[in-house]
């Protein structure tokens, strides 16, 4: 049950390729937010950069999906020209561990709401202690840092948790995720409503 197929491998490289893409579009966005706010200003947005992580476990459902999708969109990033170079890989596989770990939780079973905002947290906290310690965050203010992690949570659950399930359910809607998990649940729920 928990083989991969060549689809399922293939749709998460594919993910991770345009989420790499995204993820180097939005760092701008967040320097020019960091210009206005400071360092918060980043963790106002962190979310977008867990979100191949949520997408490709919510679509596939498979032990593996949020870590291997968010290495992998780590590993384009750098070859796309991350200026952060190949450390931002282990930043990635940070961010995917958290996820992962809320999916495992539930045994690879629930998919809910509540789940993909949880796994979007994931991301969060990994993310941030991993940041604090090579980031330099004991250096700021203990109020300024906690402000940071309260925005980095609520970024993982909206952003990430949230608009990853808002993106992948209208993905589903038109039919191309026939064959995978998602695109079945979504087959049965609109049967089931019929």
């Amino acid at each position: 049950m928990n083989k991969w197929k060549m689809r399922e491998i293939v749709v998460m490289s594919v993910l991770s390729v345009v989420f790499a893409v995204v993820y180097l579009a939005f760092l701008p966005v967040g320097k020019l937010l960091v210009g206005f706010f400071g360092p918060i200003g980043y963790d106002l947005i962190f979310g977008i950069w867990f979100i191949v992580s949520i997408i490709a476990a919510y679509i596939i459902r498979k032990p593996g999906a949020a870590f291997l999708s968010e290495t992998i969109a780590a590993i384009i990033e750098v070859m796309l020209g991350n200026a952060v170079g190949p450390m931002l890989i282990v930043s990635g596989m940070i961010q995917g561990l958290g996820a992962e770990a809320v999916f495992a939780a539930t045994r690879y079973r629930l998919y809910n709401v509540w789940v993909l905002m949880g796994a979007g947290m994931g991301s969060a906290l990994f993310s941030f202690v991993w940041g604090y310690f090579i980031s330099g965050y004991a250096a700021l203010a203990t109020s300024y840092v906690a402000a940071m992690f309260i925005a980095r949570m609520i970024s993982g659950a909206v952003i990430a948790g949230l608009l990853g399930k808002a993106l992948s359910d209208a993905l589903a809607k038109t039919g191309v995720l026939y064959n995978f998990a998602l695109g079945k649940e979504h087959r049965r729920n609109k049967h089931g409503a019929a």
